[in-house]
């Protein structure tokens, strides 16, 4: 048995360390580590509530919204109120927004510049590849990142600026847009729509998210010019559709709420069973046996985050999430996933939740919400009002959820007359990239990781890279 450490991997948001033990080439256990502190629960406690909505979203650069909303949903949570149905609109055409960034500067920084690596240097797609996403050099940063950058425009019409916005608020956002704001995002979604429809896709955006089946994809990869066509046929090559399979437990908690529900809803998808059910997100528990952690409740709302670098056993500073006991998946594939879309059925039935099936959700997400944000535009009613007025703050514990690019963030908090006396934050990052329970139980990318073949030197092995990147990590909000 030899013990290979991976790390710190580069294109990540924050620290990031794997450490494999490897019998005859083949991993046989994994373990993640988040290995910087950052304590911003600590910074939360004793200040005015409404606080969490100024240093919740400073958390992190790239997904300042999310950290944003769940804030504003443990307020509303608190109050409560009806948010203004206008605030609920351009709150989700921010939230998209983000999220859609996100999900492209995932795609073209952070996942595709592994294919144009030397390794693959044999392969007949790795002229081409190298060409188009080679880091730094690579053409198709030279598109993505004028169009990633016209997308956020948006985020300036609506929350002023990005990140770290104070716009978003319990009853909606602060800025109501006038008809022009209107008219320039329309102007700011039909330039990305033709970004993505002439380079990413190389197709009407309708046509890729009405792919529903394996054999469609396939035809889709060998028909379309797009980077999403390329990458497909290099995972086919690759297999990834075998690579990196996940707990099969995958949770969502809703993403995008308006005035009659989530446009994507919740649930808790079994994909060992099929079952699908309600989530029951009033048991999620977490473990800190195996975390740089002082013991404390494991309920989150009453439970504590303060270091203890010393701990025997411990490998990470992110706790260990827990739903009803078991480890669980988040991500663009569990949204997807719990939506009921078809290919991404189609795709955990052949598979599970492997490398393949969490970008072709990612990238699919793309095409799904820039449509959503069309729908939401259009939706806009100027002349109504876009915040609702506070209400006073009730004392208590409440909870507040969304979906961020990277899965289900909650925040957990608890006032007392306008002051927050507990605050506790779980990142989907801390669910996907969690350490071992009390019971062993790995974390999801633990689970994934074990069994892959990474012969004699892994610690260079690229489908280690493959599988870590494909739940695109985010340390800095798993650390807080």
């Amino acid at each position: 048995m030899s013990r290979i450490i991976v790390g710190p991997f580069n294109r990540v948001e924050g620290d990031l360390e794997v450490t494999l033990d490897v019998e005859n080439g083949v991993v046989r256990e994994a373990r993640v580590s988040a290995s910087l502190y950052r304590g911003f629960e600590q910074l939360l406690l004793g200040r005015p509530a409404a606080d969490a909505l100024a240093i919740a979203p400073r958390i992190c650069g790239i997904c300042s919204v999310s950290q944003s909303l769940a804030a504003a949903a443990v307020l509303r949570a608190a109050q409560p109120i009806a948010p203004a149905p206008n605030g609920l609109l351009a709150t989700n055409i921010a939230h998209a927004a983000e999220n859609i960034a996100d999900h492209l500067t995932h795609f073209y920084v952070f996942f595709m510049p592994d294919f144009a690596r030397a390794a693959y240097a044999g392969r007949p797609w790795h002229a081409a590849a190298e060409a188009r996403f080679k880091a730094v050099s690579g053409a198709a940063l030279r598109e993505a990142l004028p169009a990633r950058a016209r997308l956020l425009e948006t985020m300036g019409l609506i929350a002023g600026k990005w990140p770290h916005s104070l716009a978003f608020r319990a009853g909606g956002v602060t800025r109501a847009l006038a008809l022009g704001d209107e008219m320039r995002l329309r102007a700011l979604l039909a330039d990305f729509r033709a970004f993505l429809e002439r380079t990413l896709f190389s197709a009407p955006l309708e046509a890729v998210t009405a792919l529903s089946t394996i054999e469609e994809l396939d035809r889709f990869a060998d028909s379309a010019a797009g980077d999403f066509s390329a990458f497909l046929r290099i995972a086919r090559d690759l297999r990834l559709e075998e690579m990196g399979r996940g707990p099969g437990l995958l949770l969502s908690a809703g993403a995008y709420l308006g005035p009659e529900g989530h446009r994507f809803p919740a649930g808790l998808l079994d994909t060992k069973t099929g079952g699908l059910r309600e989530p029951p997100l009033d048991h999620i528990e977490e473990d800190v046996s195996h975390a740089y952690m002082r013991d404390t409740v494991a309920d989150p709302a009453l439970s504590d985050t303060l270091p203890d670098i010393h701990r025997e056993g411990a490998y990470s500073f992110a706790k260990a999430p827990r739903l009803e006991g078991r480890a669980v998946e988040v991500g663009a594939l569990a949204r997807q996933a719990v939506a009921g879309h078809p290919l991404i059925r189609d795709l955990l039935a052949g598979g599970g939740s492997t490398v393949l099936a969490r970008i072709v959700a990612r990238v699919l997400e793309i095409a799904m919400l820039t449509q959503a944000m069309e729908d939401w535009t259009r939706a806009l009613a100027p002349s109504e009002p876009y915040c609702a007025p506070d209400a006073p703050l009730a004392d208590g514990a409440f909870v507040g959820f969304v979906e961020a690019a990277r899965g289900t963030l909650g925040h957990w908090a608890s006032f007392r007359d306008g002051q927050i006396e507990r605050y506790q934050i779980i990142a989907p990052t801390t669910w996907n990239f969690s350490p071992r329970d009390a019971a062993g139980i790995p974390g999801p990318l633990e689970q994934a990781l074990a069994g892959l073949c990474v012969g004699e030197d892994g610690a260079t092995n690229v489908a280690v890279q493959h599988i870590v990147r494909s739940f695109d990590p985010c340390m800095v909000c798993t650390a807080h």
